[in-house]
């Protein structure tokens, strides 16, 4: 049995992600590449095996029949899972270009980009298509097996969609929990990983072939490469870096081949799946390699091989990320929602605390985020800060307190100017206009004076109170006609947090 692990990179993922978080992204990216590589290769060495072995008895010719329609059904379910990567990354303007070579390098102009990944695998069903064309894969490679075997084969099949754990978690679906607000960079190993998962699949289903026409002892593979598969490859100060090394060609025990495994001149024992763990802990920061090295008996020549291989990951140091959802500042009056994560630390060791100037206050919400309310302004010098604290971890973040923004005075959609007289005298009253406010907040009209100037008469005032035109500002309204010029002066409004009413705009009208 064809033996590829796969790569997990697990991090927080926070609004501004680290460079190094998305250089660790690569790094899967690329072994998932050179594993899937690997893999082709092992798989077309054991198809003209399965193909001779097929021709010891007329019985055993459908085995080999079944070859051909299994790789059609990997080879497009591959094609399709690259389409969605291909989209994605046409969608946001592809990869950039070396300015000197003209050469694509592996970086994405849209890494950062969570809208693609949401919007095309989660909004526009995608991610629900691909869940479905997985399954249906691995059904039709299960209607290839023999009925009496497809029970025990189904239980080592690699391609498999976990529900429960959306579920578990009250996630809204299979495509929300893996794609949802995903920067696009982080989606490329999780697609690679399904598309190792067909490649293994189908290295299962021709070692099954194999096995049925009585060559899986016979078959030895004469291309290997050695793959190191750690959990994560990109690991905290202090924590312990730990990989499993083999040789990907490698069949197990039943090939009857002798495997040793040494890292840095260290040997590892090796299990009876070909497989040796190494580990050692994360004690300085930075890229850290280590020399892989697989020696291989072949069972029919007795010849020993011996390969080579260098492998990298990246040690890195826990980071916060505070942002305000909004904008860099937090407003009086208002909830002001905050978004906290941490590369590298669990959401449940995250502790949040609010102090400083401002007399801020925070409570975290159902979904993970947080909101804060803040009660007075910051002079200068002095800020409102967020504390973080994990194991660890101990962080703050600085951000101004300012009250609402002065909202502007407002007759229908005029803060002044030419208005017809029967326009005029249809509005209502005055009312406030929080202009380019992000904010859901509305701030109260309490007072004004109204000053009719109509020609050859004298000037006429009335002082409102409220928003509403009532008794004789109604009355001055009403008279409105061509030539008259109304001031509104001295207009009155309160906020959301003001200590006492702020004046506003003055507003000048000429009725036409």
């Amino acid at each position: 049995m064809i033996n590829i692990m796969y790569l997990v990179l697990t991090a927080m993922l926070a609004l501004n992600v680290s460079a190094e978080i998305f250089n660790a992204f690569k790094i899967v990216d690329k072994g998932l590449i050179k594993s899937n590589t690997a893999l082709e290769q092992s798989n077309a060495a054991i198809i003209p095996a399965i193909i001779d072995g097929a021709k010891k008895k007329e019985s055993l010719a459908t085995y080999a029949e079944r070859i051909d329609p299994a790789r059609q059904l990997s080879t497009q379910m591959n094609a399709d899972i690259q389409k969605i990567m291909d989209d994605m990354v046409e969608a946001t303007k592809g990869w950039v270009m070396d300015e000197e070579t003209g050469a694509q390098t592996d970086d994405l102009m849209g890494k950062k980009n969570m809208d693609i990944t949401t919007r095309y695998l989660v909004e526009e069903g995608n991610g629900a298509k691909l869940k479905q064309a997985l399954l249906d894969y691995k059904n039709e490679i299960l209607l290839l097996v023999d009925s009496t075997d497809r029970a025990t084969f189904e239980q080592n099949i690699a391609v498999n969609i976990d529900d429960k754990t959306w579920q578990d978690k009250g996630k809204a679906s299979w495509s929300h929990m893996n794609f949802d607000h995903m920067p696009l960079q982080a989606t490329l190993p999780i697609f690679r990983k399904f598309q190792n998962d067909v490649k293994s699949t189908e290295s299962s289903f021709l070692n099954y072939l194999a096995g049925k026409v009585g060559t899986t002892t016979d078959v030895v593979l004469d291309k290997f490469t050695v793959v190191s598969a750690p959990e994560k490859s990109y690991v905290i100060k202090g924590e312990k870096f730990k990989t499993d090394v083999f040789l990907s060609a490698f069949a197990g025990a039943d090939s009857k081949t002798g495997i040793s495994i040494s890292v840095d001149g260290r040997s590892l024992p090796v299990n009876s799946e070909g497989i040796a763990t190494f580990e050692q802990t994360a004690s300085s920061v930075g890229i850290k390699k280590f020399d892989a090295v697989a020696s291989i008996k072949n069972p029919v020549t007795d010849e020993v091989q011996t390969f080579r291989k260098t492998f990298e990951y990246e040690v890195g140091e826990r980071s916060v990320s505070v942002s305000a959802a909004k904008m860099n500042v937090f407003y009086i009056g208002v909830d002001n929602p905050v978004e906290v994560s941490a590369a590298g630390v669990a959401s449940g060791q995250i502790k949040v605390s609010a102090g400083g100037a401002g007399g801020a206050k925070i409570k975290k919400n159902g979904d993970g985020t947080y909101t804060v309310n803040v009660s007075s302004p910051t002079k200068k010098g002095e800020f409102a800060k967020i504390n973080v604290t994990a194991p660890g971890l101990n962080a703050s973040k600085d951000f101004r307190v300012k009250r609402i923004p002065d909202p502007i005075a407002k007759l229908s959609k005029q803060a002044g100017g030419s208005m017809g007289a029967g326009e005029f005298k249809a509005q209502q009253g005055v009312f406030a206009d929080l202009q380019n406010f992000d904010f859901d907040a509305r701030c109260t009209i309490k007072g004004y004076r109204v000053v009719r100037v109509a020609k050859r008469q004298d000037p006429e005032f009335a002082v409102n109170p409220g928003t509403k035109y009532s008794g004789q500002t109604a009355s001055i309204i009403a008279k409105a006609k061509p030539g008259d010029t109304y001031y509104f002066e001295n207009v009155k409004c309160t906020c959301p947090g003001d200590p006492a009413p702020r004046e506003l705009n003055t507003m000048v009208f000429n009725i036409k």
